[in-house]
């Protein structure tokens, strides 16, 4: 198994649809203002948040169980940044919907622009042929609020293809995974 470089993820975005919308260099500005780049890099993708957000809140003090998640938990947000309260979280989803191949496993990585500020992005794996768009975690960590910006990078995709004579027998898709095909801000699921 093998990461993957920019000449791959370019191929598999444009002649295979990997990545929809597809951005095949790194965008660092915006308008002429310095952005939070995204983008095709030398191993990696990095991804975009979109503009819907769900803000975590403690006001209906209820347990949080990942197996019976109660929905009223979250405040939705819509915007080009959103406000993550001290030693909180969000989730969103990122602009871009993804279809992985058979044989390739991604894992993805909060930008270190966030990590330096105590934000914390958390992502799990791409599985093989799980397509959709990501939902993404926020953790500030901080005793501050924390901003985290819409249209702009906040993690980064690596691929990993594995050897022809070893691809996977059941993939996400032949055992129905749960969160195939989500669309928008997907809540956990029991």
């Amino acid at each position: 198994m093998s990461i993957k470089s920019d000449k791959w993820i370019r191929r598999m975005a444009e002649e295979h649809g990997m990545i929809e919308p597809f951005e095949p260099g790194q965008i660092r500005e915006r308008e002429g203002h310095k952005i939070i780049s995204y983008g095709t890099s030398s191993y990696g993708y990095d991804i975009r948040c979109a503009p819907e957000f769900k803000v975590f809140t403690n006001i209906h003090s209820t347990v949080v169980d990942p197996k019976n998640f109660d929905e009223k938990s979250f405040v939705d947000f819509h915007g080009d940044s959103c406000i993550i309260p001290p030693n909180s979280f969000a989730l969103a989803r990122t602009v871009e919907y993804f279809r992985i191949p058979r044989n390739v496993l991604t894992i993805c990585l909060g930008k270190s622009t966030y990590a330096r500020c105590g934000i914390i992005v958390n992502v799990t794996p791409f599985e093989p042929e799980w397509e959709g768009y990501v939902t993404l975690e926020f953790s500030n960590t901080t005793p501050l609020p924390a901003r985290i910006y819409a249209g702009e990078g906040c993690a980064q995709v690596l691929f990993f293809e594995s050897d022809k004579d070893d691809v996977c027998e059941v993939s996400y898709k032949d055992r129905g995974g749960k969160y195939q095909g989500q669309v928008g801000v997907t809540l956990p699921k029991a």
